[in-house]
């Protein structure tokens, strides 16, 4: 796994211009576009478009981006508090050091995206579509993945605390590397998931309940 890059690593560094207005506009087109140190609380902007463009120590607390596109992006050390992401895309992302807290991003689509060293928690990702998506050595709390389709997806070095698979479809989905892994419920939804000996011996009590058996010595 690579480590994640510094502003400096992107092809599109040079291009960069810093974003000098006050808020996030509904439908806006940012391309090329770097914002430093700000926050937008409870900004509206819904149907936006970032390529190619920076985030780093952004604040969003309690609004909306809903069906907005996020492509070939870099994110670090932002926070996301009670933001709603839902039906949103995402192609070619990068996310280091962040946070997200009671964000929905239910119904998004995710392709190609690594988070470095995130934590999540509170994080609706029901019906989401994640393909070649990697949280590494990351925290992922009560996120859902009830309904969700993870194609290629691998969790190395992170944490899952009552992480929900409820009808989820796993395709090529590597647990193995996972520091933890505390599942909640939908455990008949793992297969298409690899796991290691060690790991299956300690979910096999919860595989025998999903399944309906019994274990008695």
């Amino acid at each position: 796994m690579r480590e994640p890059r510094a502003l400096a690593d992107l092809p599109f560094a040079a291009y960069l211009e810093d974003h000098d207005g006050e808020h996030l506009e509904p439908g806006g087109d940012y391309n090329v576009v770097r914002f430093t140190d700000r926050e937008f609380p409870g900004s509206t902007a819904d149907n936006a478009r970032f390529s190619e463009s920076a985030l780093s120590g952004v604040r969003l607390t309690d609004g909306s981006l809903r069906r907005s596109r996020f492509n070939d992006v870099w994110l670090h050390g932002v926070q996301v508090m009670g933001t709603d992401f839902a039906e949103t895309s995402w192609l070619d992302a990068e996310v280091v050091n962040s946070a997200f807290a009671g964000v929905a991003v239910y119904d998004s689509e995710l392709s190609r995206v690594t988070f470095f060293g995130c934590k999540l928690v509170s994080v609706n990702l029901r019906g989401a579509k994640l393909r070649q998506v990697a949280f590494v050595n990351s925290i992922l709390r009560d996120v859902d993945f009830t309904e969700a389709e993870l194609t290629a997806v691998s969790f190395p070095g992170s944490t899952l605390e009552d992480a929900r698979f409820d009808r989820a479809r796993l395709d090529k989905v590597d647990l193995r590397g996972a520091a933890a892994l505390g599942i909640r419920s939908g455990y008949d939804s793992l297969r298409g998931a690899t796991i290691t000996f060690t790991q299956a011996l300690d979910l096999a009590p919860a595989f025998a309940q999903a399944l309906g058996i019994t274990l008695k010595d």
